[in-house]
């Protein structure tokens, strides 16, 4: 029989995957499990979550075992298993950082660094969502440009949320997975607590409803 023939139509369902491996010894099982949950989290672009993982492991398998296990393997690598954006992803050790930044240059840098206008719009998107440009613009005492908030879409740090009910129904800002994964977080409840940064002195949230958060650079957010 020709290679040719025995190739899958386009239409037919591939095989599928024995997940339960019953027929191995528990440790074998385990190991494969291993194996199979690393190699679909390597083969991402972005962070792979629980409901993924599944597709490949059996039923009785605690995944989160699984990940511990493989962090521990990994721990003496330069890279590392993180919970980022409701997923799973491998990230370079944030200790070889110049390292890659002296071997690829900033087109090992990932994302463009943030100005600092451009941070705070987006500290306040993060805290206060869902959140229009007019009410961003109170915060600082001075408008928040269209462009502002584009150079952030374009980064797809922030997309656009619900219509607000204030008169005209103007669009709100929320922020997004992409967001979540830039900064290394798993979920919005792992943002630094607001009242801990007011009692460390980093921020006032009076002084940032009256426009009066950092005025000398107040002038960059036009």
């Amino acid at each position: 029989m020709s290679q040719a023939s025995v190739r899958r139509k386009p239409n037919e369902q591939p095989a599928l995957l024995d997940t339960e491996l019953e027929h191995l010894p528990p440790e074998l099982r385990w190991r494969e499990w291993m194996g199979r949950v690393e190699a679909v989290i390597f083969a991402a672009s972005e962070p792979v979550t629980r409901s993924v993982l599944a597709r490949v492991v059996g039923r009785n398998c605690n995944l989160e075992l699984i990940i511990d296990d493989i962090r521990a393997e990994l721990a003496g690598r330069p890279y590392e298993l993180v919970s980022v954006a409701g997923g799973w992803q491998h990230r370079t050790k944030k200790v070889f950082g110049d390292v890659i930044h002296s071997a690829f240059g900033s087109a090992g840098q990932g994302a463009k660094e943030l100005s600092q206008s451009e941070a705070l719009v987006l500290m306040c998107i993060a805290y206060f969502q869902p959140i229009t440009r007019g009410e961003l613009s109170s915060f600082f005492g001075k408008e928040v440009s269209r462009d502002l908030i584009g150079l952030l879409r374009a980064q797809e740090l922030i997309a656009s949320g619900p219509r607000s009910p204030q008169p005209g129904a103007p669009y709100t800002y929320v922020t997004t997975k992409n967001f979540l994964s830039q900064f290394g977080l798993d979920t919005l409840r792992q943002l630094p607590d607001f009242e801990a940064l007011e009692d460390a002195g980093l921020l006032s949230k009076e002084k940032l409803l009256a426009g009066d958060i950092m005025p000398e650079f107040s002038d960059r957010y036009e």
